[in-house]
């Protein structure tokens, strides 16, 4: 049975937000499709970007991806990465992150920028307990710093009471697991798998899960 959650972290591209579906729809409002595996290039692209000196704002980050991977116009590719908050969250995130919130205080560690925080949670219509990106932290996931803020800015201790929830095991829950967090991977439909300690569908279905185990909340 896992430890009972004092802190709940979240991936938030591609686990609270669909990430797919809003850059698809972006690019398709400027005549451009996403093809076959382009959106793992571009994933993959954003990684190695995300990774080298000097620090680049999430917003540059995309724009350069989509212009090394499709060949955008800049002036198209940049207005894409400044709106990147504006993508839809999936359909149960929202009500599963206010279920959530109610158990244990709600992190958001994110490869983003500020304003990128402030147009999710605009659109989720809520704060969440914390938001921590990449533009406060001056580096990028998956690098150990990015969780030794995250700590800091929390007071949690690095242990099992410390769920981080990802769809994508390369980025997080790999670091998350060396670090001796419980770690929960989302089967979200462009999820990248790997070990975790508990696997669910969706963000309801994580709900459910702390519900069913502690019915009393210790948190408000």
């Amino acid at each position: 049975m896992p430890v009972r959650p004092a802190l709940l972290s979240f991936d938030v591209f591609g686990t609270v937000l669909d990430w797919q579906a809003g850059l698809r729809a972006a690019l398709a409002l400027r005549g451009v499709a996403l093809g076959d595996g382009d959106f793992d290039r571009i994933v993959d692209r954003q990684g190695v970007l995300e990774q080298e000196a000097p620090f680049r704002s999430y917003r540059e980050i995309v724009a350069r991806s989509l212009v090394d991977v499709l060949g955008m116009d800049p002036g198209d590719a940049d207005a894409i990465g400044r709106d990147a908050g504006t993508w839809p969250a999936f359909p149960d995130a929202r009500a599963a992150l206010l279920r959530l919130q109610a158990r244990a205080p709600c992190l958001a560690m994110t490869n983003s920028d500020r304003r990128h925080g402030v147009d999710v949670q605009a659109r989720l219509g809520f704060r969440l307990s914390r938001w921590l990106c990449a533009e406060d932290v001056g580096v990028y996931k998956p690098a150990p710093a990015f969780w030794s803020a995250a700590a800091a800015v929390t007071g949690a201790a690095l242990g099992p009471a410390w769920w981080h929830v990802a769809a994508y095991a390369d980025y997080d829950l790999s670091v998350a697991r060396s670090l001796g967090l419980t770690t929960v991977l989302v089967g979200r439909p462009h999820r990248r798998v790997g070990p975790a300690d508990l696997v669910v569908p969706d963000l309801l279905a994580l709900a459910d899960v702390v519900d069913r185990l502690w019915p009393e909340p210790e948190w408000a």
